[in-house]
C-alpha cells in the first residue's frame, strides 16, 4: 500500500477505534474485510489524486474514505433490513461516524454520497467526494472479480 504511512498518520484515531477494529470481522467483497476494503479505497483515493494532480484536502480525503463504510454490521447476514444495503449503508455509516468522530462538511459529504449514482439524490459536492466514488467503484470491482476468480 503506497500511502500507508500518511493514512496511518492522518487517520490514527479512526484506525485505532474499537468500532473500526470490529470492521476486521465483517466481510465486504469476496474474502476482503470492511477494514481492508476501507484501507484500499483510501489508498486508491490518494493514488488517483496524485496521478490526476487534483488538489485536495488530503486529511479530509483520508478520513472520509476510511469512514465511508463505517456501517458496523455484516450485510451478508440474512436479515430483512440488509436487503437494501446498497441504498442505505452510506447514511448509516455517516450516522455512526458522526457519533464517534468530529467530521467536517467535506468528510460528511464524502461518506453520504459515496454510492452515487446508485443513490441518485446523494450528490457529491467536493472533489474528494468524487474521488471517493470513483476509488470505491474501482476497488469494489477488483475485489469482486478476484473473489469470483478464486471460486
Amino acid at each position: 500500500m503506497k500511502h500507508l504511512s500518511e493514512i496511518s498518520r492522518e487517520g490514527r484515531d479512526i484506525l485505532g477505534s474499537d468500532e473500526m477494529q470490529t470492521t476486521r470481522t465483517f466481510t465486504q467483497h469476496g474474502r476482503v474485510s470492511v477494514y481492508e476494503h476501507s484501507l484500499k479505497v483510501t489508498d486508491m483515493c490518494l493514488t488517483l489524486a496524485d496521478a490526476l494532480r487534483i488538489r485536495t484536502d488530503r486529511r479530509s480525503l483520508i478520513r472520509g474514505a476510511l469512514l465511508h463504510d463505517f456501517f458496523l454490521y455484516d450485510w451478508h447476514d440474512n436479515e430483512k433490513w440488509h436487503r437494501l444495503h446498497g441504498y442505505t449503508h452510506a447514511s448509516r455509516a455517516l450516522s455512526n461516524a458522526m457519533t464517534k468522530f468530529t467530521l467536517n462538511r467535506r468528510e460528511r459529504n464524502m461518506i453520504y454520497t459515496h454510492m452515487f449514482p446508485l443513490n441518485v439524490t446523494h450528490i457529491p459536492r467536493f472533489r474528494e467526494s468524487i474521488l471517493l466514488c470513483t476509488a470505491d467503484k474501482i476497488v469494489s470491482t477488483a475485489e469482486t472479480i478476484k473473489g469470483l476468480i478464486k471460486k
